[in-house]
C-alpha cells in the first residue's frame, strides 16, 4: 500500500475514545483477540458491567471466543432480561466497529477515513488494486481535466458510507440487533461492489461487450461476483475473514447478494407476503441489502459517493446533503418489511439528489463530445479485440471480449488497453491505433444535431441499430451534392431519467413524522411543489457524422433535419441556420409559442397603463 495514503497512524486502545474509570485495571494487551479471561473481566468492569465477570471466568470465555458470542448464546448462557444481552453485545461490538489496529486514509471527499484491518487486507490485493487504474468516469476526462479520479477511492468511499449509514442505525435503534457480522458484511459489499469494471468503466459493459458478445447479456455486477470469489481464493483470506468473526459461507453470500443488487419486483422481493429470496440475512434484516446498491428508490451510498466525489472533480455543485439523510435515517415496517425511511421534512432534499444525478448525466456523462469520445474509443476496441492477447489461468490466452470468462485474466485488464493499443507495433492494430490517435489530436467525428421524440413515441431498444439506415435513406426535397451512407452516420440515444424510467422514484420511498417515528407515510409530489417534474423521462438523440468536409457535413445536417421532420421529431436548435429551406414545411415548428417573449414592448406598456387606470378606478369606488 502507498505510504503517502495517510494511514499509518495506530490508534490509542479505549474503543470507545474515552478513558478507563480511575482506579479500574485496562487489559493487559491491546489486541483483544489475545486476552485471556481476566484481560476480559477486566474489559467488562472498564464499562460498568462488572456483574458478568463470574460469568465470563466459569465459562472461560477469553477475547478470541468474543467475536462469536450472539444474543441467543447469552440467553443460553443465564443472560436473560434481554437489556443486559443488547448492553453486552453492543459492549463488545465496540472492539470491532472501532479496532485498534484501523488504518486511516486521508479522502479529499470525506476527509479522514477509517477502515477496518478486514477491509485494509481485502484493499492490499491484486484485485483491488487493480481499480486505481480504471477511471472513473471513462472518456469524460477527456472533456473535463478534472475528472481524473478513479473506482479505487471510489470504492473506499462507498465502503466508508456504508459503515457511517448502518452503524447510525445500530446506535439510534439497538433493537434492529446489528451486530458486527453485520456492519463488516455490509462495509466489505460497499468496498468491492465495482470489482467488476472494466476499462473505461461503463463503456465497456455498455457499449463494448454488447457489441463484440452479442448473445451475452453481462453486467459489471456479475464480473464483481466472481471477481470477489477470485480475490478470496487467490489470496487465502477466508481464514481471515474467519478470524474477524465472519461466519462462511452464509457471510459471503451476504456480501455477494449486496453487490448483486435486490431481484426485480415479482421474483420473490416485493412486498412482505412473497417469498424471501437471500440466504445470506433473514427477512428481519432485510433493511441492510438497501445500503450499497438499493434498488427499490435508488437512494444508497453508491450514489452519494459519486455525486459528492463527481461534482468536486467535474467542478459542478451537488445539491444532495447525505450527511443530513444519516441524521434522520430510521428503519421502520411498511407492508411486512423493515426498510429504510427518513423525516417527512426532508422529502426536498431527496428531490434535489435525483437532480443531481439528472444534472450529472446532462452536463457530464451525457455530454455530446464524451459521447463520441467513447463511440472512437469503442470502436477501436472492436477493431483491436481479436488481436490483443491476455493470459488467464493455466497460461490460457483470451481477447479482451472473453478475457471476462477468466479473473485472472480479466485483473490484467484496465484503461492501460488504450496504450497498448496506441504504441503497439503489430500491422493488423492500424486502424484501431489511428482511431486512439485521432481521439488524441482531438479530430473526432462531427456533431450535427440533437432531436427528441415524444414521450409516446420513444424509440424501442429494437429500433437503435436502425436510425443509421433511415437518416442515410432520407432524401430531402433540396438537392444534395454528396450521397451519404448509414456508416457514415453515428446515432447515440441517450435516455434521461430519475433513475426508475418513467417513474418518479420519491413513490418509492417512505418516511415518518416527528409525532410517531413508528408510522410510515407517503407523500404525493403535490405535497411538495409545484415546480417539480411532471415527467421523469425522455430520450435524447444525438448525431454524428465520420466525415469532416463541409460538403458531406451540409448533407448530412440537411438529412437530419429532413429525417426529424418525417418522423415528427423536435426541431433542432439549429435547425432554421442550417436547413432554413426545410424548416418552414413543418407548420408545428413554426407556430408561435403562448409562451414566447417576443412580445411588443408598446402593447406591454399599455397594457400596464390599462391595468393602472382600472386601480384608479377601483380605487374612487372603494
Amino acid at each position: 500500500m502507498n505510504r503517502c495514503e495517510s494511514r499509518k497512524r495506530r490508534r490509542s486502545f479505549s474503543p470507545d475514545r474515552g478513558s478507563p474509570e480511575p482506579g479500574v485495571l485496562q487489559p493487559r494487551k491491546s489486541n483483544y483477540q489475545e486476552w485471556d479471561v481476566e484481560d476480559v473481566c477486566r474489559f467488562l468492569r472498564m464499562k460498568g458491567l462488572g456483574k458478568f465477570e463470574q460469568l465470563f471466568r466459569d465459562e472461560k470465555l477469553s477475547g478470541a471466543a468474543l467475536p462469536f458470542l450472539t444474543d441467543l448464546d447469552l440467553d443460553q448462557l443465564g443472560v436473560s432480561p434481554l437489556g443486559d444481552r443488547l448492553k453486552l453485545i453492543n459492549c463488545i461490538d465496540t472492539l470491532w466497529q472501532n479496532p485498534i489496529d484501523a488504518k486511516v486514509f486521508n479522502d479529499p471527499i470525506h476527509g479522514h477515513i477509517e477502515l477496518h484491518p478486514l477491509l485494509v487486507r481485502i484493499i492490499d490485493t491484486p484485485q483491488f488494486q487493480r481499480l486505481r487504474f480504471i477511471k472513473q468516469l471513462g472518456g469524460v476526462y477527456f472533456v473535463y481535466p478534472g475528472a481524473s479520479h478513479n473506482r479505487f477511492e471510489h470504492s473506499i468511499g462507498v465502503a466508508h458510507l456504508a459503515g457511517q449509514l448502518v452503524k447510525a442505525l445500530c446506535g439510534r435503534q439497538p433493537e434492529l440487533r446489528i451486530n458486527h457480522r453485520d456492519i463488516l458484511c455490509v462495509q466489505i459489499a460497499g468496498l468491492c461492489h465495482d470489482l467488476g469494471h472494466g476499462p473505461f468503466s461503463h463503456l465497456f459493459d455498455g457499449k463494448f461487450i454488447p457489441l463484440t458478445r452479442k448473445d451475452l447479456k453481462w453486467k459489471h455486477e456479475d464480473a464483481s461476483l466472481a471477481m470477489f470469489d477470485h480475490l478470496i481464493d487467490t489470496n487465502g483470506l477466508e481464514v481471515v475473514l474467519l478470524s474477524y468473526g465472519l461466519v462462511l459461507p452464509e457471510d459471503v453470500k451476504f456480501i455477494k447478494e449486496q453487490i448483486q443488487g435486490r431481484p426485480t419486483e415479482g421474483n420473490g422481493a416485493g412486498d412482505g407476503s412473497e417469498a424471501w429470496p437471500y440466504k445470506g440475512r433473514t427477512r428481519e434484516k432485510g433493511f441492510l441489502y438497501e445500503i450499497v446498491a438499493n434498488k427499490r428508490s435508488g437512494i444508497d451510498v453508491d450514489k452519494w459517493d459519486y455525486f459528492a466525489r463527481d461534482c468536486h472533480h467535474l467542478g459542478i455543485r451537488n445539491n444532495f446533503d447525505f450527511e443530513r439523510f444519516l441524521k434522520f435515517a430510521r428503519v421502520c415496517e411498511v407492508e411486512g418489511m423493515k426498510r429504510i425511511c427518513t423525516r417527512d421534512k426532508e422529502v426536498g432534499d431527496l428531490y434535489n439528489m435525483f437532480h443531481t444525478r439528472n444534472t450529472l448525466h446532462r452536463r457530464a456523462y451525457q455530454h455530446r463530445v464524451v459521447n463520441i469520445i467513447e463511440s472512437m474509443i469503442t470502436e477501436a476496441l472492436v477493431l483491436a479485440d481479436p488481436h490483443i492477447e491476455i493470459v488467464g489461468k493455466d497460461k490460457k490466452k483470451y481477447t479482451i471480449s472473453k478475457s471476462i470468462e477468466d479473473m485472472e485474466a480479466y485483473t490484467k485488464l484496465t484503461d492501460n488497453i488504450f496504450e497498448q493499443i496506441l504504441y503497439s507495433s503489430k500491422p493488423e492494430l492500424w486502424e484501431a491505433r489511428k482511431i486512439l490517435n485521432n481521439v488524441l489530436c482531438r479530430r473526432l467525428y462531427k456533431w450535427i444535431g440533437q432531436t427528441q421524440p415524444a414521450a409516446e413515441a420513444m424509440i424501442e431498444q429494437e429500433e437503435f441499430n436502425e436510425l443509421a439506415n433511415q437518416i442515410a435513406a432520407v432524401a430531402p426535397s433540396t438537392s444534395l451534392e454528396v450521397k451519404l451512407g448509414p456508416e457514415d452516420f453515428i446515432v447515440n440515444v441517450v435516455q434521461m431519467d430519475y433513475g426508475m424510467a418513467e417513474k418518479d422514484p420519491i413513490n418509492k420511498v417512505r418516511f415518518y413524522c416527528k409525532n410517531n417515528p413508528n408510522r410510515t407515510i407517503k407523500i404525493r409530489k403535490d405535497q411538495v411543489s409545484q415546480l417539480l417534474p411532471e415527467r421523469f423521462t425522455e430520450q435524447l438523440i444525438q448525431v454524428y457524422c465520420k466525415k469532416s468536409d463541409d460538403q458531406s457535413l451540409q448533407a448530412a445536417r440537411k438529412q437530419f433535419v429532413q429525417w426529424c421532420i418525417n418522423r415528427d421529431f423536435t426541431k433542432p436548435r439549429d435547425g432554421d441556420i442550417v436547413a432554413p429551406e426545410l424548416t418552414p414545411l413543418k407548420p408545428d415548428w413554426n407556430n408561435s409559442d403562448g409562451d414566447s417573449d417576443d412580445s411588443d414592448p408598446w402593447d406591454e406598456l399599455q397594457s400596464q397603463r390599462q391595468a393602472n387606470s382600472h386601480r384608479s378606478l377601483a380605487k374612487a369606488f372603494d
